[in-house]
């Protein structure tokens, strides 16, 4: 519910600052989808069972979402961590434009009772990945193709 808070509020605050410069907007490229990108350290020999959750989970409800053009793709990236403090995965979701996050409870919520099962169910995994990763942060960006 947070995350689709942070969201909604993030799309709001931008979308009334790209509607206010872009009428005099002389920029040097044209806007593209938007990324929902997750940050995600794992504990120390925990990758793998991470990415098995997100096996079932992140993609088992991306997938259901692309099917229902409620997402246009996801990518995972995985690499090293620069520094102690640094990612190793990157959860990368791609939406047509701002106004997709606009509903996403409503979109979301039958998928992943779906995928993930009841509300408990879900309650519970998230429970049990705390204890395999850590989420560093999340950003919300645009791709822009230059002119």
């Amino acid at each position: 519910m947070k995350k689709y808070l942070t969201l909604a509020v993030s799309a709001a605050l931008f979308t009334a600052w790209t509607g206010l410069s872009s009428a005099q907007s002389d920029a040097p490229y044209t806007e593209g989808p938007v990324w929902q990108i997750t940050m995600v350290k794992a504990k120390y020999g925990m990758s793998d069972d991470y990415l098995k959750g997100l096996a079932k989970t992140f993609k088992g409800t991306l997938e259901e979402a692309k099917k229902q053009d409620i997402i246009l793709d996801y990518k995972i990236l995985i690499g090293d961590a620069a520094n102690p403090q640094d990612f190793d995965i990157l959860l990368m979701v791609e939406s047509k434009n701002m106004a997709a996050f606009d509903n996403g409870r409503e979109k979301f919520d039958p998928i992943a009772k779906k995928i993930e099962g009841s509300v408990d169910q879900q309650r519970a995994t998230a429970t049990k990945r705390l204890e395999i990763r850590e989420i560093m942060g999340n950003k919300l960006m645009r791709e822009i193709t230059l002119k």
